[in-house]
């Protein structure tokens, strides 16, 4: 027998040649991405692939080099297009009380049509309405990016927020901790107005036993290193940074403690006692522990210079409506009775907060990129201010590739989503952005975007336009 079959070798390897490719013919998924050039972004490498989806899922990637595409029910032809994954916002806010619930689910139309696949609520008052969106999107039903929550924030009595929760003693701290389990939320955000040093260090602790993962802001009254030591997993904006890098923190702190300073008479005595040494050491217990920081550069620029820019011109402010508008009033009449002393400081501080992010990158500690779009903070549009962050970075010197693993790639990993999101790679979910260009040679071509692929559907660079142009709404 086995003579037999090698007197015709030729017939049978052709035999089974034919038999393999009628197999493969046999597999057509839900959607084939076919030539496209995926970006690594943990190695920052470049491979041609085809990609085949099914039920939203990477089932297969294949080289290009076999010249052999994939079939399927729709089938995209990647060639020229560089491939990521789907874009992520790791700080949005979902907020404004009643009269601005439409306006807010308005915004899923903006983060989609900017790539925007999945974004990290950091706390609001709609929380109700964010978990039946959330909801809805997961089923497939309602056009939008994947949610991860806080919920609430926590912080202490008389808390800034409308809807945070209100510690006072441990008891406050078990309760408002159940309850956000009972939601569920994704994270725990804890915010600075009102909450005692004690309560912010018990609350991390207590929410790390737990097994939860704690994001926010930090009191002056404490030190960072005790922030980081309860066990916090990420520190919002880099206020509480800088003060972790001032060779002055403690007497800095016990100024605070007393009632000495306030907030921002601490940035200038911060600042100019950053430390190289200290700030060396910071950034290691960053990095040691695991620690993430959310630097939000685009914010601080647009509010450092509102006195210079009134935004009458931005293109996005068509898509805001007035009631939404109304909210940034704050912070521009603040900024038009504040002494040119403070204009000037804000000024410098932006410009501290861009080196100091730089610094962060350069040591290797986690950044996750995040606008702080929302009601109340001014001109800093949902959707597009992702883009204008990852421009900020690389502006401060930080590279394409830091640049962009500081959304989908360290968002994954900050809320443990990293076996089903982050990566193009077989098993995870199909949360892709094709762009015409590269952005490893220029970071604002995150913009120039040619096909989105979300929850199985693709949405074609004009089905986006389209989306964009139905978020233009009037009260």
């Amino acid at each position: 027998m086995v003579k037999s079959i090698l007197r015709h070798k030729p017939l049978f390897f052709l035999i089974v040649l034919l038999v393999a490719c009628q197999g493969q013919e046999e597999i057509t998924y839900d959607i084939v991405l076919n030539n496209g050039s995926i970006i690594d972004l943990e190695t920052g490498k470049i491979s041609k692939q085809h990609i085949g989806i099914n039920n939203g899922m990477i089932m297969e990637l294949k080289s290009a080099s076999a010249d052999i595409p994939l079939k399927g029910k729709l089938e995209i032809d990647a060639h020229g297009k560089y491939l990521l994954p789907g874009f992520w916002d790791n700080h949005v806010h979902f907020r404004g009380g009643d009269s601005l619930i439409e306006t807010n689910k308005n915004f899923l139309k903006l983060f989609m049509a900017n790539g925007i696949t999945t974004v990290r609520d950091a706390g609001g008052d709609l929380t109700k309405n964010v978990m039946e969106w959330k909801n809805s999107i997961a089923e497939g039903t309602l056009v939008g990016p994947t949610i991860f929550t806080s919920g609430p924030k926590i912080d202490g009595k008389g808390a800034t927020w409308a809807g945070s929760l209100e510690v006072e003693n441990e008891a406050d701290i078990q309760e408002a901790l159940d309850s956000l389990q009972r939601i569920p939320v994704d994270f725990v955000k804890l915010y600075d107005s009102r909450i005692t040093a004690e309560n912010y260090l018990k609350t991390i602790q207590e929410a790390e036993k737990r097994g939860l993962i704690t994001s926010g802001h930090m009191p002056f009254t404490v030190t960072l290193d005790e922030t980081v030591a309860s066990g916090i997993d990420a520190i919002e904006h880099l206020y509480y940074i800088m003060k972790g890098c001032s060779a002055n923190e403690v007497s800095v702190t016990k100024k605070m403690k007393s009632g000495e300073i306030g907030f921002w008479d601490a940035m200038p005595l911060l600042m100019q006692s950053f430390s190289d040494t200290t700030a060396a050491n910071t950034f290691a217990s960053l990095k040691k522990n695991d620690v993430y920081v959310v630097p939000t550069l685009h914010i601080g620029k647009t509010l450092s210079y509102l006195d210079e820019d009134n935004h009458e011109n931005d293109p996005y402010l068509k898509y805001m409506t007035p009631s939404l508008i109304q909210t940034y009033e704050g912070r521009i009449n603040r900024v038009k009775n504040s002494k040119p002393e403070a204009v000037a400081n804000r000024k410098a501080l932006d410009a501290f907060f861009g080196e100091l992010a730089k610094s962060l990158s350069d040591a290797g500690v986690g950044l996750l990129a995040g606008s702080d779009s929302g009601a109340y903070n001014s001109f800093v549009y949902p959707g597009i201010s992702l883009h204008q962050e990852l421009k900020e970075m690389v502006a401060n010197g930080i590279s394409p590739l830091e640049a962009l693993r500081t959304s989908a790639y360290n968002g994954a990993r900050f809320l443990k989503k990293d076996s089903d999101y982050g990566s193009l790679t077989k098993g995870k979910v199909a949360d892709i952005v094709l762009l015409d260009a590269n952005p490893l040679e220029e970071i604002g071509n995150t913009e120039k975007i040619h096909y989105l692929i979300k929850s199985n559907t693709a949405y074609s660079a004009p089905k986006l336009k389209a989306l964009l142009d139905s978020a233009i709404k009037i009260d």
